[in-house]
Formats: structure tokens, C-alpha cells, sequence
């Protein structure tokens, strides 16, 4: 490896992207700069919020660039300045050609999928949402169609079957940060080898909306459990609720948390229809029954079967 370490700028928002970026500082990288997606006001106090990698970025000391627009003349200049051999790009926006194709040792992506398998800005969730077995980390250098450039490197984990997104969130956050830091020593070393994606048909991993969260109840069970497990905890699948104290005012409740039963007493009732003992939440489906764990009714807070049933009589979800 050579001596002189590369100049690097790292691209990034959320959290995912912090754990890569520690990795980075603590394995000693150059980083020249971090850019991040400017601050926006949010919440009843009009609070302006930074994004995590910017936090981060402040907290550790590193120059933090935040353009409102990726092709803004400023923008473009502050960064050919920089005179970075290479840049980063992990869960932030498309990048233009005048910038991903700036630094003499390319731009590469982590992605959260084993490409080319779910391209698009949520594969995470869509991989839990499919009943996927397992999942993975790419990393790949960067062209004009999004998600499609070489593979530099790939690596697997299980999702096992009581995985919800967050907790595949989590390992593939720290599984990507280990493949980061090796990716950037072996360019470092010029040992890459980028191969071109297979070819064929991928799936799409589009951005998730409230509609994609609403649980259909005429879908199978096993459907309707791995789509409460692929938004769990965050955005959070969810539905309508008519109950017997309040009838005729339905009202929203999220659901966290399921499991694939039986209730004896279920029987062959419409989806939807509730079948509720002592502590227990079972409705019915298309094809059987699932059991409703921990749920959180509009303007509450979560909480389990048993502490709701203590203060709702559920009928039906619709």
C-alpha cells in the first residue's frame, strides 16, 4: 500500500452511512471533506435538524459541504479545489457526471442489496418485505444509469426468520462499513478488479410511501407478516381498527409486530375479523390467521397485546 494516503470526500445522510464514515477516520483515511444534505426545518418548533453524518462530521472536525443544488456552479468548484483522488457515495442522493466523474480514482457507492438485485432507495425494507432469506452489501463504482455500474465487491448475511428491517438494518450498517474500509484499502493498493453487473431482469426497490404501509388483509398471511417485519420498526406497517366500545369511529393503528399462528376459534371468517382472547390478538387472513404482538393505536404509545386489549375491543381491521 502506498505511503501517501488517499484524499478522499465522503457523501452521506443517515446513519447508515455514519458507521463507514467512523470506519474511515478510525482506519486513519484522508478525509477531506463530507458532503451532506443541507438542514431542514421540521417539527411543531420549526427545530432545524442536521442530518446524522453531518453531526458527526461536526463532532470529529471535518469540513462539511451542503449544497441545495449537486450541479451548482460554487458546488462544482468548491470540490475539483479539494483535489480528492476519490469519492464515497453511501445512502445520499444521484450524483451528476460533473461530480461522480471528478476524481482521477472514480466514485463508488455502497448499496444495500446484493446488485443487481434491488435497485432503488429502499432495498432493505424490500428484501424483508419478499421474504428474503438473505441479503447483502455492494460496493460499485458509479455510471449514468443509477445503481448499475461494476461490482468492486460483495458480501452476504442471513435474514433469519424473526429479522425485522431494523435489525437487518443494523448488521448490513456495520457489514458495509468493514467492506467499505477494505474497498478503499484495495483501490488505495490498486487491486480492484470492477466486474460488470450480471445481466437480466433486477427487482425494484422504490421508496417507501404511507400506501405501501397499508396492510391489505385479504393477502396471505405469511405476505401480510413479512410486510410488518419489512417496516419494522420505522416507517411501520398499518391499518383501520373498528372496535365494539367505539363503533361506527374506526381509527388508525400501526402494527410492529406479528407472528404466523392459529386460533381455534378464528375459523373461516372474513379477513380482517378479530379473534381476541385474554392477552392474544389473532385476525384473520386469506389463508389462515396471524398473531398481532405489539401494535400502536393513533396518538399512543406502542405497546403489546395484552396491555392494549385492556383498553380496546377490536372487531375488525380494514
Amino acid at each position: 500500500m502506498a505511503d501517501k494516503k488517499l484524499k478522499i470526500v465522503f457523501f452521506g445522510t443517515p446513519e447508515f452511512a455514519v458507521a463507514s464514515l467512523d470506519r474511515l477516520l478510525k482506519d486513519g483515511c484522508d478525509i477531506a471533506a463530507v458532503v451532506t444534505m443541507p438542514d431542514k426545518i421540521a417539527g411543531r418548533g420549526h427545530k432545524l435538524i442536521q442530518s446524522d453524518v453531518k453531526k458527526y462530521a461536526v463532532e470529529n472536525g471535518l469540513r462539511v459541504l451542503q449544497p441545495e443544488k449537486l450541479k451548482s456552479p460554487e458546488f462544482v468548484d468548491d470540490l475539483r479545489a479539494i483535489g480528492a483522488d476519490l469519492f464515497i457515495v453511501i445512502a445520499f442522493r444521484m450524483l451528476p457526471e460533473v461530480v461522480w466523474s471528478m476524481p482521477p480514482l472514480g466514485t463508488f457507492n455502497l448499496h444495500a442489496s446484493l446488485l443487481p438485485k434491488y435497485r432503488g432507495a429502499a432495498p432493505i425494507n424490500w428484501a424483508v418485505i419478499n421474504g428474503d432469506k438473505e441479503t447483502g452489501v455492494t460496493t460499485f463504482f458509479l455510471k449514468h444509469e443509477i445503481d448499475t455500474g461494476d461490482i468492486i465487491e460483495q458480501r452476504k448475511i442471513e435474514i433469519r426468520p424473526e429479522d425485522n428491517v431494523g435489525d437487518v438494518h443494523d448488521r448490513l450498517m456495520e457489514l458495509g462499513a468493514d467492506m467499505v474500509a477494505h474497498t478503499v484499502a484495495e483501490i488505495e493498493a490498486g487491486n480492484v478488479s470492477p466486474k460488470p453487473q450480471p445481466g437480466g431482469e433486477f427487482i425494484p426497490a422504490p421508496k417507501i410511501f404511507k400506501d405501501t404501509c397499508r396492510i391489505d388483509w385479504n393477502a396471505p398471511a405469511e405476505k401480510i407478516h413479512n410486510l410488518v417485519r419489512g417496516l419494522s420498526p420505522y416507517p411501520a406497517a398499518w391499518t383501520t381498527l373498528e372496535e365494539s366500545r367505539n363503533p361506527g369511529q374506526p381509527f388508525d393503528v400501526k402494527i410492529f409486530e406479528t407472528s404466523l399462528a392459529s386460533c381455534p376459534n378464528v375459523g373461516d371468517g372474513e379477513p380482517g375479523t378479530v379473534c381476541a382472547t385474554k392477552d392474544s390478538i389473532f385476525v384473520n387472513t386469506s389463508d389462515g390467521a396471524i398473531e398481532i404482538k405489539s401494535l400502536q393505536p393513533a396518538g399512543k404509545k406502542r405497546m403489546d397485546a395484552s396491555a392494549f386489549l385492556r383498553g380496546y375491543n377490536p372487531v375488525k381491521f380494514i
